[in-house]
C-alpha cells in the first residue's frame, strides 16, 4: 500500500498525509473530551500570571505526539531517533503536567534526548559547532514551553513551522522527501489540536506538547541541515517570532536580575493580549508574522549567500519593528491604567 502511495505525485502524497494527521490527532482529542479523561490526565487551573480564568485540560500532547512519533516511524524511518526522543520527552512531561517534577529533572531529560540526537547523528562539523546547535535546541525545547500561553499561539506556530519545513524539504536543491512527510504530519496534527486550541480554548497544549514540539522543530532543522537540505538559518527563520520573544524577555529578565525559569507574563504575546488585542487577533497577527517569514526562506534557498543574508538582515529588522510597537502600545496601556 505504501509503495503505491509514494508513486502520486509530492503534492498528493502531503495532502494525504496532512488530512490524516488532522483527523488522527482530532479524534483522539475529541474522545479524550467526551469521555471527560481529559480532565483526569491533566488540567490547568488559572492563576495570578494566567491569561485564562477557567480551569482547562491540558491533553494537546496526547493527539500531537501519538500522530507525529508514529507517522515518523511509518514514513521517515531514518528519523527514528527523533521519534524516541520525542516519546520520551512526552511522558517525562505528562508527568510534570499531572503531578510536577523538579527543574533539575526535566532539563535532565533535555539534555538526554537532544545530546543522543546529535551524537548518535553528528553532521560533519567540528564539535564545537556541534555543541552550540545541541545547546540551542535546548533552548529552543524550553522556550516552545514558555511561548504556550495564548489560545491558538503555540499551535499555529507548530502548524505554520512544520508546514514550511516541508516545503524547504521539498522545494530544495537537494530534497529530502522523508523529512517532508514527518514535518507534514506534525503540522497536521497541529492543525487537529488547533480545532480545540483556537480561541475560546477548550484543551491546551500541555508540557508534553510544547516540549515535544520544540524538540521535533530544533530535531528535525537539524536534520534538514545535517542533510544539505538548507542552511542553518533557515530553521532560526521559521520560528523567529518564538525566538525572538522568548530570547528578548529571557535578557531583560536576566538583566533584572529575576528568576527566568518562574512563571510571568511579560512575553510580547502576553503584553498583546493583556493590553486588549485578544487571544484571537494576537494569534492571527502571529500567524500573518510566521507565514511571511517562511515565504522569505523559502524564496531564499539556493541563492547567493549576499541575498540570504540581506533576507535575514530584513526579516530581524520588521521583528525589532514589531516588538517596539508592542511596547509602545503596552507602555500606553500601563500609562492609561495608572491614569484611571
Amino acid at each position: 500500500m505504501l509503495t503505491q502511495v509514494w508513486t502520486l505525485p509530492p503534492l498528493m502524497i502531503v495532502t494525504l498525509i496532512a488530512l490524516g494527521a488532522v483527523c488522527a490527532c482530532a479524534a483522539i482529542l475529541w474522545g479524550l473530551l467526551k469521555t471527560g479523561l481529559a480532565w483526569r490526565l491533566a488540567t490547568d487551573m488559572p492563576n495570578d500570571r494566567s491569561l485564562h480564568v477557567t480551569p482547562t485540560p491540558r491533553v494537546g500532547g496526547w493527539g500531537i505526539v501519538p500522530v507525529a512519533v508514529v507517522a515518523t516511524l511509518l514514513l521517515a524511518p531514518s528519523l527514528w531517533c527523533a521519534a524516541a526522543a520525542t516519546t520520551l520527552l512526552a511522558a517525562v512531561s505528562q508527568i510534570d503536567d499531572r503531578r510536577g517534577l523538579p527543574a533539575r529533572v526535566r532539563f535532565a531529560a533535555h539534555l538526554v534526548a537532544v545530546v543522543g540526537f546529535v551524537a548518535l547523528f553528528p553532521a560533519a562539523a567540528p564539535w564545537w559547532v556541534l555543541a552550540v546547535l545541541a545547546f540551542l535546541m535546548i533552548w529552543l525545547v524550553n522556550l516552545y514551553n514558555f511561548m504556550d500561553g495564548a489560545d491558538g499561539l503555540a499551535g499555529g506556530m507548530a502548524l505554520f513551522g512544520f508546514a514550511g519545513y516541508a516545503a524547504g524539504a521539498l522545494l530544495s536543491d537537494h530534497p529530502l522527501p522523508e523529512l517532508a512527510w514527518s514535518a507534514t504530519a506534525i503540522s497536521g496534527a497541529a492543525l487537529g489540536f488547533l480545532l480545540f486550541n483556537f480561541h475560546p480554548a477548550r484543551i491546551f497544549l500541555g508540557d508534553a506538547g510544547s516540549i515535544s514540539l520544540g524538540f521535533l522543530a530544533g530535531a528535525l532543522g537539524y536534520w534538514g541541515w545535517r542533510g544539505g537540505v538548507w542552511p542553518i538559518w533557515f530553521p532560526i527563520i521559521l520560528f523567529a517570532p518564538f525566538i525572538a520573544d522568548a530570547s528578548i524577555t529571557l535578557a531583560r529578565r536576566l538583566l533584572r536580575g529575576e528568576r527566568f525559569w518562574q512563571a510571568h507574563r511579560e512575553h510580547y504575546y502576553q503584553r498583546m493580549v493583556r493590553s486588549g488585542i485578544g487571544h484571537a487577533k494576537t494569534a492571527l497577527t502571529w500567524y500573518v508574522l510566521m507565514v511571511a517569514g517562511i515565504m522569505l526562506a523559502i524564496c531564499a534557498l539556493g541563492r547567493s549567500v549576499i541575498f540570504q543574508s540581506c533576507v535575514l538582515a530584513v526579516w530581524i529588522a520588521v521583528l525589532c519593528a514589531a516588538g517596539a510597537l508592542v511596547d509602545l502600545r503596552w507602555r500606553r496601556f500601563q500609562s492609561t491604567l495608572s491614569d484611571n
